[in-house]
């Protein structure tokens, strides 16, 4: 072991956390005093749709056609108070990507600290979870416009690594005899990269029925509504994001299993986590084929998807944690 690199490490997993806060308070300005609204797509698209309604000459027809054009973002002149509120938003995606830096490191530091891959214990899990939510909502945030949703994703992965830096915290050891083996390198991986990014579609799936029924209360929706992204946009980020992660999951499930029969002589013992983990995949399931059918889009996909992650973030704690079975095996403290 070498107690040097374990020291970077532990050192460069606080920094993280802390860039990380100082990133989400930069949101936070941004979502307080920054602009309001459906975002500029939406209004251009609008002031295109009046257009074509009251224009003269201009057969309905046509009218009905450019409603259902995509038309592109229109630059809107810079003013005070907004281009202030953006600036905040763009230091805080340069300050996340910091974090991501420190992140890494102290994965990268752990792992040559142990000369093993870095996710040993509940610790590392967690580690590696956060650092692949916070990885996926940079990739998220390049193709949709939900700069202002970070905060609410940062709040999730800062109290994960809060947790996991204090009451989790393991000091760096080798692996337990249970655990060495070349599918820790696979089902583990596999498993910690879709609990990551299972964390983006569960946040906007939350969302989405915060707004969806804030619309049907205009006071609560003129206050607080037009500040997220409409119900569209949070209904495609959840969907593409589950999409991607879970045959990651799916896989990552089938290597647990395939893991089981070489350990334990058996792919199926109604182990607590693998039963978890079966429920979760079910529900995971359910939700892409309600969402792909057009009578359960909306507020039901959305509440299937929250339930969803619940029993994924049901499965990291409590089955970890609290039951006894085979995977028990946290290395807490």
């Amino acid at each position: 072991m070498n107690e040097a690199l374990s020291q970077y490490s532990d050192w460069s997993y606080t920094t993280a956390v802390a860039v990380y806060v100082l990133a989400m308070v930069f949101f936070l300005i941004e979502q307080a005093f920054g602009r309001k609204g459906r975002g500029a797509a939406e209004r251009t698209r609008t002031r295109q749709l009046v257009g074509a309604a009251v224009s003269p000459g201009g057969s309905s027809k046509a009218a009905a056609d450019d409603a259902f054009e995509v038309l592109p973002d229109e630059p809107e002149p810079p003013r005070g108070p907004r281009s202030r509120a953006e600036r905040f938003g763009r230091m805080g995606v340069a300050l996340t990507v910091l974090a991501v830096l420190f992140h890494l490191a102290a994965l990268v530091l752990r792992g040559l600290a142990t000369s093993r891959v870095p996710w040993g214990n509940m610790y590392e899990y967690i580690m590696v979870v956060c650092l692949i939510a916070v990885v996926a909502w940079l990739a998220v945030l390049r193709k949709s416009p939900v700069r202002h949703l970070s905060a609410f994703v940062l709040l999730p992965v800062v109290i994960l690594m809060f947790i996991g830096g204090t009451m989790l915290y393991a000091v760096a050891a080798p692996l337990q005899p249970a655990l060495q083996s070349y599918w820790l390198v696979i089902h583990v991986a596999a498993a910690a990269a879709s609990s990551g990014v299972f964390l983006i579609p569960g946040v906007a799936s939350m969302l989405y029925l915060v707004r969806s029924r804030h619309e049907n209360n205009p006071a609560k929706f003129a206050r607080f509504g037009p500040r997220l992204p409409s119900l569209d946009v949070l209904d495609r980020v959840a969907y593409r994001t589950t999409v991607f992660a879970f045959p990651v999951f799916t896989f990552g499930v089938i290597c647990g299993a395939v893991w089981a029969e070489a350990a334990w002589g058996r792919f199926w013992g109604w182990d607590p986590k693998e039963i978890v983990a079966f429920v979760a995949w079910v529900v995971y399931a359910a939700y892409l084929h309600s969402r792909a059918t057009a009578g359960w889009r909306g507020t039901r996909a959305a509440t299937i998807n929250v339930v969803g992650f619940a029993v994924t973030v049901f499965n990291l704690f409590f089955v970890n944690l609290v039951t006894a079975g085979l995977h028990s095996y946290a290395g807490v403290g």
